[in-house]
């Protein structure tokens, strides 16, 4: 699946750890910290709701999220030697944005209840029936600009290819094997309450990483979901998908 526009680099298996070897490395923990926060801050607002805060007065808990992310982003930049490689070419970036399009027309249809594990009251912007925008704006653009990049270094960039080698940053995306292309799909497709939906978008960002060896290439796709969404949902006021 790989194609001719960069170096081939071979899959090597991982060299033999020693007892006092820590099971992630550096490289590992710079991947897995900003997605680590991000799930912090859901489990931080779960707890204060049943702590009796009200929905409402929890809102603004998704702009610290956000800017904690991007701060651990931001501060991990340099050891992202993924996102260092040239934005995808024009062909590969027009299939990107076709498969983002396509995942949010599958995304808004697999919400079957069998489709669906647990509830989502979602995000409401709405303050005494008005839209506040300030939240719209800070959480589509959260939604679109961080969370795919931080999501993709973790389960495409780190988790995919550590499941196949310890060494992950050795391993080449092309040659990701069925075991290291199926644990993350399922797992990111349970991190949603849209469990199928989230593995069909899990399947569909894996592939084009691997087709493309770019990581830009599912961050781009992924944007392109999470940015139109997010129009759709305020459009049509559909808040259970937020």
């Amino acid at each position: 699946m790989t194609e001719n526009n960069e170096p081939h680099i071979v899959s090597q298996p991982p060299a033999a750890l020693s007892v006092d070897a820590p099971f992630f490395s550096r490289a590992a923990w710079a991947r897995i910290l900003p997605f680590g926060t991000y799930i912090f801050f859901i489990i931080l607002g779960d707890m204060l709701e049943r702590a009796g805060f009200a929905r409402a007065e929890l809102r603004w808990l998704y702009p610290v999220q956000i800017a904690a992310v991007a701060i651990l982003l931001a501060v991990f930049w340099k050891q992202y030697a993924e996102l260092r490689r040239p934005f995808v070419p024009l062909k590969q970036a027009a299939i990107a944005v076709a498969v983002g399009v396509l995942v949010l027309a599958l995304w808004i249809h697999l919400d079957a209840p069998w489709m669906v594990v647990g509830s989502s009251p979602g995000y409401d912007p709405r303050t005494a029936g008005e839209i506040d925008w300030l939240l719209v704006t800070i959480r589509i653009a959260g939604a679109a600009l961080v969370v795919p990049v931080m999501e993709e270094l973790f389960w495409r960039a780190f988790l995919m290819r550590w499941v196949e080698a310890a060494d992950f940053e050795r391993v080449d995306p092309a040659r990701i094997g069925l075991k290291a292309f199926l644990v993350p799909v399922v797992l990111f497709g349970f991190e949603h309450n849209l469990w199928l939906a989230g593995i069909v978008a899990g399947v569909a960002y894996s592939l084009l990483y691997m087709r493309h060896r770019n990581l830009w290439s599912p961050v781009l796709a992924h944007a392109v979901t999470n940015g139109l969404l997010g129009i759709w949902v305020v459009a049509t006021g559909s808040w259970a998908f937020w």
